[in-house]
């Protein structure tokens, strides 16, 4: 399995023999970052906005799943499963975290969460080995919430995502906030991260990735 940030709440996720997925495909005059130009069988998206929801920068056409509810196509199972709707100045916006089961492992991407799920949320939602988290604020948790979560899912991997970065339009968070909120001095840092289920340990590992700019 490959995991690939682009920026903002977008992920590639590449496993052979699977459909690949992209999650939250964003408008770069919204988001930032360059525009994108991803192939992806399965699309997922959080919530109805364009740093979320830019679907058409998908080819080919994908299967796009953008609510709750129950999903399998190309051997990945998908849950999705709604929060608590985001409120703005401007909107609320209803918010759906996906869970992705492999077989072997589970990811989870909370999309533009902003509350803490209840307990018995992150009972039922059983081990999660890879957490993408939105750790800046601006809409989503910020970095004491963002910690608050990962100690009650205690998921082997936490990927940050959705924080300031010298590409992003947004106003947010830096990651260091939530580093200071998790205790990190040192931080493992990716271009991508290759997750394979024997890899995982007890203890929870925090690795920020690289966002991979396109070609402009």
């Amino acid at each position: 399995m490959e995991i690939t940030w682009y920026g903002h709440s977008c992920f590639r996720f590449v496993e052979r023999g699977m459909a690949t997925v992209v999650t939250d495909p964003f408008d770069s005059k919204v988001a930032g970052y360059n525009p994108l130009k991803l192939k992806a069988d399965i699309a997922t998206v959080s919530c109805n906005d364009l740093a979320h929801n830019n679907v058409s920068v998908i080819r080919p056409e994908p299967f796009i799943i953008n609510g709750p509810g129950e999903y399998e196509r190309g051997g990945v199972f998908i849950t999705g499963i709604q929060t608590s709707p985001l409120t703005t100045n401007k909107k609320d916006l209803r918010n759906t975290l996906y869970v992705y089961d492999y077989g072997t492992m589970t990811i989870m991407h909370l999309g533009q969460a902003n509350n803490v799920p209840a307990q018995n949320l992150v009972e039922e939602l059983g081990q999660i080995n890879i957490a993408l988290v939105p750790v800046g604020e601006g809409g989503a948790l910020n970095a004491s919430k963002a910690a608050e979560l990962i100690s009650m899912l205690e998921p082997n991997i936490v990927i940050p995502m959705h924080y300031e970065t010298p590409h992003s339009k947004l106003p947010l968070e830096p990651l260091s906030k939530f580093l200071k909120e998790m205790g990190i001095t040192q931080l493992e840092t990716m271009e991508s991260y290759k997750a394979t289920a024997s890899s995982f340990t007890e203890e929870t590992r925090v690795i920020a990735l690289d966002p991979k700019l396109m070609a402009l």
